[in-house]
């Protein structure tokens, strides 16, 4: 979409950036021990680790960092985490999926539930809003390793599905299934990406072009983000330049 990083942008602009990268590295450093808890603590011989630990250093999370979570995961008091997923609507009827690890359920439920209800939102059902997304995996460069069409047949001859390029880089989409040997391919042809990893793809974003709107629906994805429990958050929403450039 039009706003692959204005969202990002919206934001850094906002400030609060250090709480902010203090909670990241937080949140990324749980995916690894439960990556390297789930499988094997090696990153070679475990995919799913591989790409939590790509994802941390590509967020300049310190080595030292990453070793101590993957350590901890191997000891006999690490957390037991259950991985879920809450779907809701924001709003103006925006779908948002929540994606958290919670070693306590009925804490996070009541926590997600809360937020959604106290920024004009409305919890729903699991499945009432993910049939709006397609989960994929995506793989980011930056505009600097090629252009379009370089990057384009390099895409399809390591299995990709899609790719969008715009003057802030290029975001190659393939089955998530897919997603370590991709990865893996394009690393080969085109060097090591920026990021690569699991996401829930808006199929047909709406478009925010209010103020009011904008503005209720970043409050409500920055408590839900604010939330210790909870890993990501995605809406099928894209504001508007316009709209942008006021928040």
């Amino acid at each position: 979409m039009a706003g692959h990083s204005k969202w990002a942008n919206i934001q850094h602009r906002k400030g609060r950036q250090d709480a902010i990268r203090s909670k990241l590295f937080s949140k990324l450093s749980k995916e690894i021990t439960v990556a390297a808890k789930m499988g094997d603590p090696d990153p070679e011989k475990n995919p799913r680790l591989r790409l939590a630990v790509k994802e941390a250093k590509s967020n300049s999370v310190p080595k030292d960092v990453i070793d101590r979570a993957i350590k901890k995961s191997q000891g006999g008091d690490a957390e037991n985490y259950d991985e879920i997923r809450y779907e809701g609507y924001g709003p103006n009827g925006i779908a948002i999926i929540v994606e958290a690890m919670t070693d306590n359920r009925n804490r996070t439920a009541s926590n997600v539930r809360s937020t959604f209800t106290k920024n004009g939102g409305d919890l729903g059902q699991t499945g009432s809003v993910s049939f709006m997304f397609d989960r994929v995996g995506e793989i980011k460069y930056g505009a600097d390793v090629g252009d379009a069409d370089t990057v384009m047949m390099a895409a399809i001859e390591a299995g990709a599905d899609d790719v969008e390029s715009d003057e802030d880089g290029h975001w190659i989409y393939c089955a998530d299934t897919d997603l370590n040997d991709v990865s893996s391919a394009l690393e080969a042809e085109l060097g090591e990406s920026e990021t690569a990893k699991l996401i829930w793809k808006p199929q047909a974003p709406s478009e925010v072009t209010d103020l009011e709107t904008a503005q209720k629906l970043m409050k409500l994805i920055e408590t839900l983000e604010d939330d210790d429990d909870v890993q990501n958050v995605t809406g099928n929403f894209d504001i508007s330049d316009e709209v942008a450039a006021q928040l």
